[in-house]
């Protein structure tokens, strides 16, 4: 097959910063047995082409973000494809807009189907911080017109599937998986007397890690030998270091910054608890990544970690930072408890990997290519048979 992937950046040429991680695990299996081609809305400010693990990517490059640009991008990613030969079998792409709306628009003129997947805020609005689709009228009507002219649409949880059935009633549910490095095997341990916590997620908003620092507060008050390690990008310009050293811990946490996925590795071997503080999740990668290391899960129940309670994963109500302690405190003060729900973490993870995801992928691109679409609309109320989520399943 020939399969163009459309996607707002995560596909760095270096494959180790600047990345979605799940997304190269992803597109480094389907390029082992299809012709990838993958687009980035704005991985580079300037426009450029590489090779990345057997496909080849076109980044179109930065654009003012305005409506009247957006059918000027639209002949970019038309161009872009075209360049490829054009053939293709299926387009795509993830997040409903701007990737998903350019995805239909060049899908409808080449004849192509396309495949949207939910993987940020675009079904939610969030008014006390100004996040989400949802907030103003332009974006809830191209996110939905979006969604409904698409041959098949996906959310990778539970959480996100529910508002996407109101637009769409035969959404699927498709997390994306990790790849196989993350399983590893732990050398945490358990009988040392500081026990590590894990926060991986850029420093903004969304991610709130105010909450966070306030709950490790009240953990660090009954138990004073915790540490908390914390990696991503600082978009607050400090706010996050500078509440910590307030709250008095800033011995307590530190601030790793941006690390390769590589660097990475080595803290989801060495951690007890991983603690998710998130407003909002789509799914949580970060969550799938620890829960591949057999690292028990604290989190908001936003995302996986909804559905992954409560044998995978303890879920707390967001901006609780009272609950968010008791539960980082349930697990960091029992044993018994970090390793049964280390090992359901990881069966959830290991069930849904990164082969499993390409795999069903794989299946609902052979179909949508064979299928056919109405001359009116790419909606097909195309069917494939995605597990469901139930009580047999691992964390339910």
């Amino acid at each position: 097959m020939r399969i163009g992937l459309i996607v707002p950046g995560g596909v760095d040429r270096s494959a180790s910063v600047r990345v979605i991680p799940v997304l190269l695990a992803l597109i480094e299996r389907l390029a082992r047995r299809h012709e990838v081609f993958v687009v980035a809305i704005n991985q580079e400010p300037q426009a450029c082409e590489y090779n990345l693990l057997g496909a080849h990517v076109v980044n179109l490059g930065s654009a003012e973000d305005r409506p009247t640009h957006w059918g000027k991008r639209v002949g970019q990613l038309l161009s872009a494809l075209n360049s490829f030969g054009g053939g293709f079998d299926i387009l795509h792409a993830f997040w409903a807009h701007p990737p998903g709306s350019l995805a239909i628009a060049a899908g409808k003129l080449m004849g192509v189907p396309v495949m949207i997947s939910i993987g940020g805020g675009e079904l939610v609005w969030l008014p006390e911080i100004g996040y989400g689709g949802q907030g103003a009228w332009r974006s809830r009507v191209m996110i939905s017109a979006t969604l409904r002219m698409a041959t098949v649409v996906s959310a990778p949880s539970e959480y996100t599937l529910r508002p996407l059935r109101k637009v769409r009633d035969d959404a699927q549910w498709l997390p994306l998986g990790v790849d196989r490095k993350f399983f590893q095997q732990r050398t945490a341990n358990e009988l040392a007397k500081e026990k590590r916590i894990l926060h991986v997620a850029s420093m903004n908003q969304v991610k709130d890690q105010v909450t966070l620092m306030k709950a490790i507060r009240q953990v660090h008050d009954v138990f004073p030998n915790v540490r908390l390690d914390c990696i991503g990008v600082d978009t607050l310009d400090g706010q996050v270091q500078r509440l910590a050293r307030d709250l008095g811990i800033s011995d307590v946490v530190r601030f790793h910054g941006v690390l390769p996925v590589n660097d990475l590795l080595p803290f989801y071997r060495q951690t007890h608890v991983y603690v998710q503080s998130s407003l909002h999740e789509s799914m949580g990668a970060a969550v799938l990544e620890a829960s591949a290391a057999g690292i028990p899960i604290v989190g908001t129940g936003v995302g996986l970690v909804a559905e992954m309670s409560p044998k995978a994963a303890l879920a707390v109500p967001t901006k609780d930072a009272d609950a968010l302690a008791r539960a980082i405190l349930n697990l960091v003060t029992c044993e018994k408890n970090r390793a049964e729900m280390g090992q359901e973490a990881q069966k959830f993870a290991r069930t849904y990997d990164a082969d499993w995801s390409s795999s069903v992928l794989e299946g609902i691109y052979r179909q949508a290519s064979h299928h056919v679409i109405s001359a009116g609309s790419h909606r097909t109320g195309l069917k494939t048979s995605l597990p469901n989520i139930s009580s047999s399943e691992p964390g339910n």
